[in-house]
C-alpha cells in the first residue's frame, strides 16, 4: 500500500529522542521539504501558515507537540502551569476545526490528571495511531457507497495530507479504487490556496487514480452536461443539527448537486462533532489575510489596495446532505433527525 503521509514522530523515551517532523504543505506539488518542529511557536506557525493542515492532522500535530514538550522536561518535575499555557496557545492556533480543541483538551485534562511524563507521551502517541484507525473505518463505510463507473466531484484536500491514515472523504476513493472499482475523479482546484489543484492531485496521481483537474467554477458546467455521479468533501466542524463547516466553495458545490440532483456526502472522523454547537450558525469561520485573494505566493494579480473578503471556511446547511460518512456508520438524514450527533 502507497504511503501518503505529512506528518513522522519517532519517540524513545529511553532513548531521550522526540523527533517531530512535518512535511512542509505550502511547498507541493514541486517540492518535498520535511522540516523539523522544535518549539510550540514552530508549530503554531506551521498551523496559521497551512504547512500543516486538514482538521484530523491539526489535532494530531497539536497532541504531538504537548507529547514533546512534556517529554523534554523528562528529567525534571512537570511545569504543568507551563505546559498548560503552551496547550492553551497550540488550542487557539485556528478557530474553525473542532478536531484541534478536542485533541488538545484530551491532552489538557491528561496533563491536570497525572505526574507522568509517560503517560502525557502516550497520550499524545494515542491520538496519532487512533486517526489511522478512524480514517480506515471512514474509507471502509464510504467505500461501500461508491459505484463502478461513479465520477465523482471532489473539494479542498481531505486524503493523507491531511491526516495521520489514508484520509477522510479521500480516503474513501482511494479504498474504492483499492477493490478495484472503475472510478474517475474530478478535482476541484479549490481558490484561493489551491489545495485541490496541489495537493489533492498530486495524492491521486502518487495513488494512480484516474483524475482531472478543474477550477471550481466548473464544477455545475460538468453537472449539467451528466458527467459527475457523487460528490464527497471533508468537515472541519459537524453541528449536532448536521451543519458543517468546510473549505470555502463546498456550500456551492452542495447547492449545484441539489439543483441536479447529485448526491452528496461528507466523510470525517467523530473528533469533528462538536457537541456543543447546534447549527452552523454558531461554528466560527477563520478570517484569512487578504493576499491569499489578490494573488499566489509573490505574484499578485490585484490592486494592492483592493478590499478583500477571505473566509476560509463556509457552511453547509444539513439538508443539503444526504448521508454523513463517520467512523462509526454512515448516517443519513433520519439518523441526524433522531439526534446521533447528540
Amino acid at each position: 500500500m502507497k504511503q501518503i503521509r505529512s506528518l513522522a514522530l519517532e519517540a524513545d523515551i529511553s532513548d531521550t529522542r522526540f523527533d517531530l517532523r512535518l512535511l512542509d504543505q505550502t511547498l507541493l506539488p514541486n517540492q518535498e521539504k520535511w522540516m523539523t518542529i522544535e518549539t510550540n511557536e514552530q508549530m503554531i506557525e506551521a498551523i496559521q501558515a497551512l504547512r500543516v493542515r486538514g482538521a484530523p492532522l491539526i489535532g494530531v500535530a497539536a497532541s504531538l507537540m504537548i507529547g514533546k514538550l512534556a517529554f523534554e522536561k523528562s528529567d525534571e518535575s512537570i511545569d504543568k502551569e507551563t505546559l498548560l499555557e503552551q496547550a492553551r496557545q497550540l488550542y487557539e492556533a485556528r478557530p474553525t476545526a473542532v478536531n484541534l480543541m478536542i485533541c488538545v483538551d484530551r491532552m489538557t485534562a491528561k496533563i491536570k490528571q497525572t505526574n507522568s511524563v509517560q503517560e502525557i507521551v502516550d497520550l499524545a502517541v494515542q491520538i496519532f495511531d487512533e486517526d489511522v484507525q478512524l480514517c480506515s473505518r471512514i474509507a471502509d463505510n464510504g467505500a461501500a457507497l461508491i459505484e463502478d463507473g461513479d465520477r465523482i466531484l471532489t473539494h479542498c484536500n481531505t486524503g493523507g495530507l491531511a491526516t495521520a491514515g489514508v484520509g477522510t472523504a479521500l480516503g474513501v476513493l482511494r479504498r474504492a479504487h483499492e477493490q478495484g472499482k472503475n472510478i474517475h475523479v474530478y478535482v476541484d482546484e479549490t481558490r484561493p490556496l489551491l489545495q485541490g489543484g496541489r495537493l489533492t492531485a498530486w495524492e491521486l496521481t502518487k495513488l494512480g487514480i484516474p483524475c482531472t483537474l478543474i477550477t471550481d467554477n466548473m464544477a455545475a458546467h460538468l453537472m449539467s452536461l451528466g458527467k459527475i455521479t457523487k460528490a464527497i468533501v471533508g468537515a472541519d466542524r459537524i453541528a449536532t443539527n448536521g451543519d458543517f463547516a468546510n473549505k470555502i466553495g463546498t456550500y456551492s458545490v452542495a447547492v449545484n448537486c441539489h439543483y441536479h440532483r447529485i448526491p452528496f456526502y461528507i466523510a470525517a472522523p467523530y473528533t469533528t462533532l462538536d457537541p456543543e454547537c447546534s447549527s452552523g450558525e454558531q461554528i466560527p469561520i477563520e478570517q484569512r489575510k487578504s493576499s491569499e485573494v489578490r494573488g499566489f505566493g509573490d505574484f499578485m494579480w490585484a490592486p494592492e489596495k483592493i478590499e478583500v473578503y477571505n473566509p476560509s471556511f463556509d457552511v453547509t446547511p444539513h439538508p443539503l446532505v444526504e448521508a454523513w460518512i463517520l467512523d462509526k456508520a454512515v448516517y443519513n438524514k433520519n439518523d441526524v433527525k433522531n439526534g446521533v450527533f447528540k
